[in-house]
């Protein structure tokens, strides 16, 4: 992927790719406080549970990065959906023509965690959702910003969401996150899953994911856990 060869062959234009990198913690992950709740949101379930929730925010690495780290969540997988099964690998899916987006399955605790509380760390801390088919130096339509939705419920609350962010102008642009019914998740190769926590020193790791993390502990110390790994 663009993200390995470009970005650790060219090992770090830093003044070019920080300056872009910038830009995108500027929209979302930088900044100093959490957007606003979605007024739209399920209540706390009054029993343990376990539902899923599917968010494509460019690369998987700190998307999946983030959530392990949000109290309620319990497990996460990385993954593509948006295609079909026969496309779901990493060699097909970099061609940028199998429809799939990098995404991750958050398997959560509804009564630990709303599904609208996922969302707002989503836009808040995991990815710039004003950013069409890009995320910081990656590019293209496996990077867009996306809301795959397993019930009509998520499907009203994110939509109400992304109408609520956008009326109040929390982005410095509009917001392009797809939103679309999920057919299927196909979980990725098993050296992408937990890549940031198993490579930390990696060059990609340190400038793109690193900050994300760092976010969810600033904006959400209440949601914050260490997460050391499977």
């Amino acid at each position: 992927m663009a993200r390995i060869s470009v970005f650790l062959a060219a090992v770090l234009i830093v003044g070019i790719f920080f300056l872009g990198y910038k830009r995108m913690t500027i929209a979302s992950a930088a900044t100093t406080q959490p957007i606003a709740a979605p007024a739209l949101d399920d209540h706390l379930a009054p029993q343990p549970g376990k539902e899923k929730a599917v968010f494509a925010g460019g690369c998987f690495w700190g998307t999946q990065s983030v959530f392990q780290r949000v109290k309620g969540v319990t497990h996460t997988e990385a993954g593509y959906a948006g295609g079909s099964q026969s496309t779901a690998t990493y060699d097909q899916v970099t061609t940028e023509t199998t429809g799939h987006a990098e995404s991750v399955e958050i398997t959560f605790d509804p009564s630990k965690i709303t599904y609208g509380t996922l969302l707002r760390i989503f836009f808040s801390v995991a990815h710039d959702p004003t950013t069409l088919n890009r995320q910081g130096p990656d590019v293209g339509t496996s990077y867009r910003s996306a809301i795959f939705y397993e019930s009509e419920q998520q499907h009203k609350i994110a939509q109400a969401y992304i109408a609520q962010l956008d009326a109040a102008h929390a982005f410095h642009g509009k917001i392009v996150t797809d939103l679309t019914p999920l057919k299927g998740f196909y979980n990725a190769e098993d050296y992408h899953q937990d890549y940031a926590t198993k490579n930390p020193n990696n060059p990609y790791i340190q400038i793109c994911d690193v900050p994300k993390t760092k976010a969810l502990a600033a904006q959400f110390p209440e949601l914050f856990q260490t997460y050391k790994g499977h």
